[in-house]
């Protein structure tokens, strides 16, 4: 199956967005996970440290100068395709950081627990929510999430738990 088929991509494009290890070991990182060619450079425009280079043609894909980024997650904010995400595998001993984009309401609180989802939509584990940052108009709030390490590379996703609201049609 393609990523066209299914919407979710192979092992190796995955593979192919991550950073090198030494990168990733300095601390927090954008992982750009951008497939297909289309119009589009918001992140060019959000990087303050010039990390996402200058885009030749507005159809490329996102090239990353990694000893610019810090992970500062405004590029997860702009990206309108909620295709980055900002990894921190120097977080904790043996917890790492996940910084998301999350376009469903309401937002989950500082401190609480939401369920990690991979990018079916299968819950793999729970987070606990850090932060909530970017609720500016025109961007997309990001949710900082600390979770197991083993699960950062598959988490692109949280749904947060509100039992009392009941749903929309219940």
């Amino acid at each position: 199956m393609t990523l066209a088929e299914t919407g979710i991509p192979a092992c190796e494009q995955i593979e192919g967005c991550y950073p090198p290890v030494a990168v990733r070991a300095r601390g927090p990182v954008a992982v750009f996970e951008c497939f297909q060619r289309i119009p589009c450079d918001p992140c060019y425009w959000a990087c303050p440290r010039g990390a996402v280079l200058e885009f030749r043609d507005i159809n490329d894909l996102p090239i990353v100068d990694w000893t610019r980024c810090n992970g500062c997650g405004l590029c997860v904010a702009r990206c309108p395709g909620l295709a980055v995400v900002v990894v921190d595998e120097t977080y904790a001993p043996g917890e790492g950081l996940l910084k998301l984009p999350h376009e469903f309401w309401p937002l989950p609180a500082e401190g609480e627990m939401v369920d990690a989802l991979d990018r079916s939509g299968r819950t793999v584990g729970r987070a606990r929510v850090v932060r909530v940052v970017g609720k500016r108009r025109g961007d997309t709030p990001v949710v900082w999430i600390a979770l197991d390490k083993s699960l950062l590379r598959d988490v692109r996703a949280i749904r947060v738990r509100h039992e009392e609201a009941g749903g929309l049609c219940g």
